[in-house]
């Protein structure tokens, strides 16, 4: 199956290079002048490699679809240099080294839902997170009063030991969502 530039959408998998690229952003370019082809420029990550990739492509062209799946996963366990994942499906079980999950791991915590293992030829090749967790914030400086109607920001450290900032009325203890994309701060819980 091949899809043509105009649809491809935010989270698509396509095979690019001979490798599977997931699309992360999208710009359209209308042409000026009668004739000329709208350009659309997608930015990409290469899913094994974990590499960004630009594609720029006609209106008219296409891509092939990656022979893809996204399985729901449950996190059994991680030793010193692997991630052990279980398909809730199936129940195979895969092993991705951590070092390819570094800015996941930020995010995730026990018993964390709506993972999604991405398998590529029947190999487990990444995982895709929620786009917004809930997280416990254990350690902040406290506000200072009267402060609070401003909007400056602290930094906090979170559950899983990443550190984003908060508005300064924030306490230790609190719940916040912070969205995984960018590791920005979103709202209280």
């Amino acid at each position: 199956m091949s899809l043509q530039a105009k649809e491809i959408k935010n989270g698509s998998i396509v095979v690019y290079n001979d490798a599977p690229v997931i699309i992360e952003s999208i710009s359209v370019q209308s042409p000026s002048a009668r004739g000329a082809a709208t350009l659309y420029k997608f930015r990409g990550r290469n899913v094994v490699t974990k590499q960004k990739v630009d594609i720029t492509l006609k209106g008219s062209e296409s891509l092939p679809a990656a022979d893809f799946q996204r399985r729901q996963i449950n996190i059994m366990y991680s030793d010193a240099t692997h991630m052990h994942l279980m398909d809730q499906q199936d129940y195979q079980q895969y092993a991705l080294p951590l070092e390819d999950l570094q800015h996941e791991r930020n995010f995730i915590t026990e018993g964390l839902e709506g993972i999604q293992g991405l398998i590529y030829n029947d190999a487990c090749v990444g995982i895709q997170i929620p786009n917004a967790v809930e997280l416990e914030v254990t350690r902040c400086d406290p506000g200072v009063k009267g402060n609070s109607a401003t909007a400056r920001t602290k930094p906090a450290t979170l559950e899983t030991g990443f550190t984003v900032q908060v508005p300064e009325y924030l306490k230790q203890g609190e719940r916040i969502k912070v969205d995984t994309r960018t590791g920005e701060f979103l709202s209280r819980a």
